[in-house]
C-alpha cells in the first residue's frame, strides 16, 4: 500500500490539477467522471488524469488517502476539492476556473 501512496502523492505534487477518474477524459467510464471533465475542460487548462479502471491499486487505495469514498476525485495544488457534484457547483459559481487557473500558472 505504501508504494501506492507514495505513487499518489508523486501525481499531486508533479501536477497542479488531477482528476481521478473512471475511464479517461476522451473515453469517461461513467457519467459523473464524464461531466467532471466536461467541467475541467471548459476551465480551459491543462489538467491530468489518472482512470482509476486501469489501475485497480489506486482505485481502492485512494479513497483511504483523500478520506473521499467516490470516483472522481479532483485534486488542486495537492489539495482534494470533492467530486462531481462539488466540482460542477464550483464551475457553475465560476470558481473551478479561477482555483486551476492560478494552479496552473503558479506551475
Amino acid at each position: 500500500m505504501d508504494t501506492v501512496i507514495e505513487q499518489i502523492k508523486s501525481t499531486l505534487s508533479e501536477n497542479p490539477v488531477v482528476i481521478f477518474m473512471k475511464g479517461t477524459p476522451d473515453f469517461p467510464q461513467c457519467g459523473f467522471s464524464m461531466r467532471t471533465c466536461e467541467a475541467l475542460k471548459a476551465c480551459d487548462i491543462e489538467f491530468s488524469f489518472v482512470d482509476v479502471i486501469a489501475q485497480p491499486e489506486v482505485r481502492e487505495n485512494l479513497p483511504k488517502f483523500s478520506d473521499w469514498p467516490t470516483f472522481p476525485q479532483v485534486f488542486v495544488n495537492g489539495e482534494l476539492i470533492g467530486g462531481c457534484d462539488i466540482a460542477i457547483d464550483l464551475f457553475e459559481k465560476g470558481e473551478l476556473q479561477k482555483i486551476t487557473k492560478e494552479a496552473v500558472s503558479n506551475n
